[in-house]
């Protein structure tokens, strides 16, 4: 994986190449997880919306209690899986530099992520040049 390269892109080139080793492994086809892979790279690599309208603190209240609910939903699925199998615990633990910063980014860090592979920033186009 190059250095350079985004987190989320990391991250999910990583699960697609462990998912790859599996299928091979097993010679058998994961569509399902292949596809709840999919759905999780295109939640993750989503740009929040900037509404131009400001939040009251009761629809501000209602969105952060949507999102605790589903971070829950992650944890417990989480949680269950690494009791359940202690590969997937090692396999967090020794890939968390790569899944770390996608899933606890800020909103500006996540919108730096999902630029295009031909965007660079002005710091690469200097090396490059050198």
């Amino acid at each position: 994986m190059a250095e350079g390269a985004k987190p989320d892109a990391q991250l999910f080139q990583l699960l697609s190449d462990l998912l790859q080793q599996v299928e091979s492994m097993s010679n058998q086809e994961e569509v399902e997880l292949r596809a709840k892979i999919e759905a999780l790279g295109l939640e993750v690599t989503k740009v929040p919306e900037q509404t131009p309208k400001q939040l009251d603190e009761l629809e501000i209240a209602a969105e952060l209690d949507k999102l605790s609910a589903r971070l829950d939903n992650v944890d417990k699925m989480i949680s269950s899986a690494m009791a359940s199998d202690p590969e997937v615990k090692s396999l967090l633990s020794s890939t968390a530099d790569i899944w770390m910063p996608v899933i606890t980014a800020s909103a500006d860090e996540r919108r730096g992520f999902v630029g295009t592979s031909g965007e660079s920033s002005k710091e690469e186009q200097e090396k490059s040049e050198q």
